[in-house]
């Protein structure tokens, strides 16, 4: 629990009825599943998915590891100031501004525990790069607030897929896993939490990008996938592939993210 310390939760007060009812649905769609599908799902995994999820991580080599960890601090270091240029900007509208400064302090905590943790294990810190929010002159976040959030959707959003992408390579570690996973699923509370600022869902359907921003494509690309550990979920319950979809966030590659990440990087 040593990175939740240093985090606070983000107020979910403003979330309206409309939001909690959308939230409620989706809780009973998944609660839909009878032991009969469960068990069918089950069933369904081959026999090495199902020892791979209970055996032991397998040791890796520490390069491995810091590689991992210093792409995660440049995705940690993109969002950091972005929400620090955002709040020094003026664009975000007043009653807005609480949560992203939250946000803000967030990132910069990743930051630090990220870095500690690369030369813990006698690694070096990627260097920070210099960043340019506008992709070339292709959007305008800082001076408009729909860009802003649209952009820190996308962000947050990448975050969330590409922790999980990295997952199975520091997974030879339980202490850097378990300060990934507690970094991941903070990355979630805030992409939910952009999402439903812009009227969105707090999740993602199939792979609905974000209308009118074509860049981010590639953001959602993979999460209309309906399979699990080789099984398609879609066979062994009543819930169509919109909830499916809602209810796992597929990995990204390295590579992946670095298509999109790249756009906002100079030089």
């Amino acid at each position: 629990m040593g990175l939740l310390k240093l985090l606070n939760e983000i107020d979910t007060a403003q979330l309206d009825k409309e939001v909690k009812d959308q939230f409620l649905s989706r809780k009973d769609a998944l609660g839909k599943l009878s032991n009969f599908s469960k068990k069918l799902a089950v069933a369904a995994l081959p026999l090495g998915a199902v020892s791979t999820l209970a055996g032991p991580a397998r040791a890796q080599d520490s390069g491995q590891i810091i590689s991992s960890l210093n792409f995660a601090l440049t995705l940690e270091f993109l969002e950091y100031r972005y929400y620090e240029k955002g709040l020094a900007s003026g664009v975000i509208d007043a009653e807005d501004q609480a949560i992203f400064a939250q946000i803000e302090k967030h990132e910069e905590a990743h930051t630090l525990v990220l870095q500690d943790t690369i030369n813990s294990l006698g690694g070096t810190p990627v260097e920070e790069p210099a960043f340019d929010f506008t992709a070339g002159g292709t959007f305008d976040p800082l001076n408009s607030y729909a860009q802003f959030l649209a952009l820190s959707q996308a962000f947050e959003d990448t975050g969330v897929r590409a922790y999980k992408g990295q997952a199975g390579n520091v997974a030879g570690s339980a202490a850097v896993l378990t300060a990934a996973l507690q970094i991941h699923s903070v990355e979630a509370r805030h992409a939910s939490q952009v999402r439903r600022m812009r009227g969105s869902k707090g999740w993602i359907t199939q792979d609905n990008g974000i209308e009118g921003v074509s860049q981010a494509d590639a953001v959602y690309a993979g999460e209309d996938s309906t399979t699990q550990a080789e099984a398609n979920v879609t066979a062994v319950t009543e819930i169509d592939a919109n909830g499916i979809t809602e209810a796992w966030d597929e990995p990204l590659t390295m590579d992946q993210v670095n298509s999109v990440a790249s756009l906002f990087i100079e030089g």
